[in-house]
């Protein structure tokens, strides 16, 4: 196979069409494209399938950190907010993708990818089944407790629900995020007015001073980056059945404000409430909200919470699935990725290694800032040789890009971010020469930019698809 080829989409993942709102069928449709003649819906609905699945606990608990750094409430809510903006920006752009080609984003990334697409493709999909456990672990615990079941069945049905939403896939997934958002939003609200009563006040005062305080603001928010830039892998798998003609800019608004919203909302309260979070378990939220009904109607949220969220890390993993070449039907792959978390949150529930585990996870999300900078470097190659015609995919899957210049620069970008590093796991001396400042998913995306650009941006200047067919 040239390395100028990509392989065409089996049959097998051809199969089914796409339903209409509301329509709970499973999908079928893997990686295929979605045809033009099954796209529906309207750009509104990105606002709220990119809203719900961030109004976490593990989002509240990950806000604290801004205050342990020693910032001031107001200081630490500011690093918030740009860190998640600027984190955002490259998922709310990408998302504009799917309803220009009908393709989900590790898809697409086989573009300028080719074959080394399995490199992205294989670590998306490892990743979504350890956020699937991660995140089950904590949604688990609570449907436990509500439940007053053993923990390995709250567990497993946390892990069951999840996968089947991941199953029935795209529609389903929208109408429960669509569905979730008002009641979550209620949900933490509930918990901003519990921290009032309890006369929970914002730290007026940091203990952070001078380039220490600095080195904290920054890693604020490169912590808040990371989670809004973590969705960019999946952005149009929650697109691509939207028509062609939807308008681009209120694509990227709407996702953009969900995300922006939803993760600054949950980390403020974090930082409003560090001083309470002490207990970062689903124990901890009931114990807060004084147990009985409001404690029960807390731990309902934090499973909602976790289901929302995972449903579309399995979706998205059985896309990434495919991509790396398994012949396994989508649902199927979906309900697999469930599958496998199950053991990891029994694994980290019994040996208490659900931190340690997170700053595994943390660390390997480093990979995302290159891969955004190598796949948007290809895109507006490609756009900008097609003159502005509408883009033909099948068209554009005849020109993927050879191996080795991708690749590179991917791995380049990685690797040039462990000096600037500042995780639980290692501190580059870069990062302690900076007091703690957080570049590495900053680098990242420079040294991707850097590398490729130049290779594609030069290879563009050739004959592309759109140019051959005007001559």
């Amino acid at each position: 196979m040239s390395a100028m080829s990509i392989p065409h989409v089996s049959t097998a993942f051809e199969a089914g069409r796409s339903a209409a709102p509301g329509d709970w069928r499973p999908e079928a449709r893997g990686i295929a494209p979605v045809c033009e003649s099954d796209r529906y819906g309207g750009a509104g609905r990105l606002f709220t399938v990119w809203f719900a699945p961030n109004l976490t606990m593990s989002g509240v608990f990950t806000g604290t950190v801004g205050i342990a750094l020693g910032l001031d409430f107001a200081t630490a809510l500011a690093a918030v907010l740009a860190g998640t903006v600027i984190g955002a920006v490259p998922t709310a752009y990408l998302g504009t993708w799917g309803p220009r080609t009908g393709a989900g984003q590790l898809p697409l990334a086989r573009l300028a990818f080719g074959r080394a697409v399995v490199v992205p493709g294989a670590l998306q999909w490892l990743s979504s089944i350890a956020w699937d456990a991660l995140i089950g672990l904590f949604g688990g615990d609570a449907l436990a407790r509500l439940c007053g079941w053993p923990f390995w069945l709250g567990a497993l049905v946390m892990m069951a629900a999840q996968g089947a939403f991941g199953a029935l896939g795209y529609e389903a997934i929208h109408r429960l995020q669509k569905g979730m958002t008002a009641v979550l939003a209620v949900a933490f609200c509930a918990l901003a007015v519990r921290l009032a009563h309890a006369g929970v006040t914002p730290a007026g005062h940091g203990s952070a001073h001078g380039a220490d305080r600095v080195g904290a603001f920054v890693l604020t928010a490169t912590i808040a980056f990371s989670l809004s830039v973590s969705w960019a892998p999946y952005a149009s798998d929650f697109s691509r059945y939207l028509p062609r003609t939807t308008s681009s800019a209120r694509m990227f608004w709407y996702t953009l404000c969900g995300i922006v919203v939803s993760f600054t909302a949950v980390e403020a309260l974090g930082l409003w409430g560090a001083s309470v979070f002490t207990d970062q378990t689903a124990q901890g939220v009931d114990t807060l909200l004084g147990g009985g009904v409001i404690g029960s109607l807390g731990l309902l949220a934090v499973a909602l919470a976790a289901l929302c969220s995972n449903a579309m890390n399995d979706y998205s993993g059985s896309l990434a699935l495919q991509v790396v070449g398994a012949r396994v039907p989508r649902p199927l792959a979906a309900a697999l990725a469930a599958l496998l978390g199950f053991p990891l949150v029994l694994w980290m529930h019994a040996a208490d290694t659900a931190a340690r585990f997170q700053n595994v996870l943390l660390f390997v999300g480093y990979w995302i800032p290159g891969f955004v900078a190598v796949v948007v470097v290809d895109w507006l190659a490609r756009t900008r040789a097609r003159g502005g015609a509408p883009v033909d995919l099948a068209a554009e899957q005849a020109h993927a890009q050879p191996v080795l210049p991708a690749l590179t620069a991917f791995l380049a970008a990685f690797a040039a971010t462990v000096p600037f590093m500042n995780t639980a796991l290692y501190v580059g001396p870069v990062a302690e020469a900076l007091h703690g400042a957080d570049l590495g998913y900053y680098v990242a995306f420079v040294t991707g930019l850097v590398l490729y650009a130049p290779f594609r941006l030069r290879r563009g200047q050739t004959r592309s698809p759109a140019a051959s067919s005007r001559t």
